[in-house]
């Protein structure tokens, strides 16, 4: 390819990339599948390196990160980044609005947005690209978090058409979809790491990574709702809106109900009530409405307190709330060493049932919301299942109550703790010496998604370390009958399963196996990118952090992991055991001539109940042909194959959606193709 013809192509594939990302991200309306998209992006990245004095520095390879940042340098708002008042009184947005009228003296038009429960950012565009993003900080200065915004996907790096300012900002949030948030806590809690709080807490959490790569593949989401600019197109909030949405920014839309203009107080009670029902239904958290006034003059008429405008105001839903008194906190020890304390607190009932604990996630939570033994504690339940302490009540915090001191040596061993500075959490080191640690490993590889032995639960492993039989994975296959039947609770038919479901487990196909073992960081999902990559455990175990990176999905963690993994003796000699006990550790010759790129970036559904297939062998297909199958519905599912009973919320999504419905039937002809 000539110098002239690569520079004609690598325009082309931009412009028709942009297009596509706005296409899928922003409007949710894709026109091609995510493999020909894929496959488009890997041919402009190929051409840049090739001919890099061609590539467009707001390229959509820019989306896939890689820049390391050391620290995030401190930017002072040009204009300050103010809070809203906030009122969970529908008697209040009664009196402000009546305040308003009173104030203008004349017909009031009001906008009604959705109060997004995500992270405030402020972007800043010059000629139509992006050029800064900084986070809302104290309000008046915040973090330059450019590279790691950039890698959001349903914010342009440039604009479309040509009507915008020279310079000017946009503000909103960033998101993370509860889909993506479910899906990430199940990969943490795989890799034996704390759960993030909320998707609220993830996102923040995500935007502070130092590598942008890692931020990418995090797949966070935006709304933006505010346009800030010396001459906007418009004299009011709702058509510059609406304008933001033309330029490629994502924007709340009144076809979705997430914009309105109101005119009466019933219009916007009327709206409130309706997301107070209805906000369980969106793939993001919402915590109220906000109310402003539309016309910029009038807002400048009404004006401002020092902390907020007082021509908008947020009306908070009511999450379950109670109150009560926090008596200790305590340490529980996971398997891959992880601390995590937890609040033990005087029983209190809440949304039908009674709490006596609440998760306190990590040391930085217990010191961002000085959290004390004894102090009066407000836990809310909220969207989420695990109760949370969401506030304390500073007004009853007795008198020289101590600050809470996150311990410094393991509850189990003594051993003094770590703190991983990257992830802020605290762990114990003493990993072959650690009993939790010991008994957590043995849990995690009989479990479901790993090993799946049957017969043998997370009781059974205590039972059997606490009598000496086990200390590793390995000391499982060297159980013998006349040593199982002595113990408590051990009948001759129940030993006779376990030893049973032991052996068969000697079948599982080598992603489990390699899932099973734990290695730190390696979930399920990258087990089965590692099998498929390196074929084997004495590959995978002789590959270079070069090769380990080149691999779907690893990074620069998971390598480390991996490398590290392999240079501790202990784990070489339980392999090597296993490997003698027949374990499977390399792709069978079946699986090799099976495997292919058929179903390559696209992404599946399994709904219903089938005749020919179980749901497992449908699950086990795809991803033994380049696909990826997802739990939910969205925009970014390609297919659901369909069997009968078939949820209908599923169906009548994915027909909204414009997602392809399949039959098993169709789905094996796509196979044969």
């Amino acid at each position: 390819m000539t110098p002239e013809e690569a520079k004609e192509r690598i325009k082309q594939l931009t412009e028709e990339l942009n297009e596509h990302n706005y296409r899928y991200y922003v409007l949710a309306q894709p026109v091609i599948s995510d493999y020909e998209y894929d496959m488009k992006l890997k041919e402009l990245e190929k051409l840049e390196k090739q001919f890099p004095q061609f590539a467009d520095k707001n390229s959509p390879t820019k989306r896939v990160g890689g820049q390391v940042t050391k620290n995030f340098p401190t930017v002072k708002h040009k204009v300050p980044m103010l809070s809203l008042s906030n009122t969970y009184s529908i008697e209040e947005i009664i009196d402000w609005e009546k305040s308003i009228m009173k104030l203008v003296n004349k017909p009031i038009t009001y906008v009604l947005e959705l109060k997004y429960d995500g992270v405030a950012i402020s972007i800043r565009y010059k000629n139509g690209e992006m050029v800064q993003a900084v986070t809302r900080g104290d309000g008046y200065q915040g973090d330059d978090v450019t590279p790691n915004v950039m890698t959001i996907r349903s914010i342009p790096l440039q604009l479309r058409g040509n009507d915008y300012p020279d310079e000017f900002e946009v503000r909103g949030e960033i998101l993370m979809p509860f889909d993506v948030f479910n899906k990430l806590n199940e990969e943490r809690e795989d890799i034996g790491e704390p759960p993030f709080a909320n998707p609220r807490n993830a996102a923040a959490g995500t935007l502070k990574i130092q590598d942008s790569s890692i931020v990418a593949k995090r797949r966070l989401d935006s709304y933006m709702y505010y346009l800030i600019a010396d001459k906007r197109p418009f004299n009011n909030h709702y058509d510059n809106i609406l304008k933001m949405g033309e330029w490629g920014f994502k924007v709340p839309r009144p076809e979705n109900n997430f914009i309105k203009k109101a005119t009466t107080i019933e219009e916007i009670l009327d709206f409130i009530n309706y997301w107070d029902k209805h906000r369980d239904d969106l793939n993001f958290g919402i915590d109220g409405i906000v109310l402003k006034v539309n016309d910029y003059d009038e807002q400048e008429q009404i004006g401002y307190t020092a902390k907020s405008p007082k021509w908008a105001i947020a009306y908070k839903f009511k999450a379950a709330r109670v109150e009560t008194k926090l008596l200790s906190i305590s340490y529980q020890v996971g398997r891959t060493g992880a601390i995590t304390p937890v609040a033990n607190l005087e029983p209190v009932h809440l949304a039908g049932t009674v709490v006596k604990r609440a998760s306190l996630y990590n040391a930085d939570y217990i010191e961002q919301m000085d959290i004390r033994v004894g102090d009066m504690v407000y836990v809310e339940k909220g969207g989420e299942i695990i109760p949370k302490i969401v506030a304390v009540d500073f007004d009853k915090r007795p008198p020289g109550l101590p600050k809470t001191e996150f311990i410094t040596h393991c509850p189990e061993c003594g051993t003094k703790l770590v703190r991983n500075e990257d992830e802020a959490i605290v762990y114990c080191p003493n990993e072959w010496g650690c009993r939790p640690q010991l008994i957590g490993k043995i849990q995690h590889f009989i479990s479901r998604k790993a090993m799946n032995i049957e017969g043998i639960g997370d009781e059974t492993v205590e039972q059997l370390f606490d009598a000496g039989l086990i200390r590793t994975i390995a000391d499982l296959y060297e159980l013998k009958r006349e040593q199982l039947l002595p113990l408590e609770r051990f009948a001759e038919k129940s030993v006779d399963n376990m030893l049973k479901g032991i052996e068969k487990s000697k079948e599982v196909p080598f992603e489990r196996v390699l899932f099973a073992i734990g290695i730190r960081y390696v979930g399920e999902t990258v087990a089965k990118k590692l099998a498929r990559h390196f074929k084997s455990i004495d590959n995978l175990q002789k590959a270079t952090f070069e090769e380990l990176v080149k691999a779907e999905d690893v990074g620069e963690k998971i390598a480390k992991s991996i490398i590290r993994y392999f240079k501790d003796e202990h784990n070489i000699e339980i392999i090597n055991r296993l490997k003698k006990h027949g374990l499977k550790f390399s792709l069978t010759e079946e699986q090799l001539q099976n495997m292919s790129d058929k179903l390559a970036g696209l992404k599946f559904v399994v709904s219903g109940v089938f005749h020919d297939f179980s749901r497992d062998e449908l699950k086990h297909l795809i991803e033994q042909n380049g696909g990826r199958v997802v739990s939910s519905v969205s925009s970014k599912t390609d297919y659901i194959i369909a069997g009968e009973n078939m949820g209908p919320s599923k169906r009548e999504k994915a027909e909204r959606l414009g997602i392809k419905i399949i039959s098993e039937k169709e789905f094996e002809k796509m196979l044969e193709e």
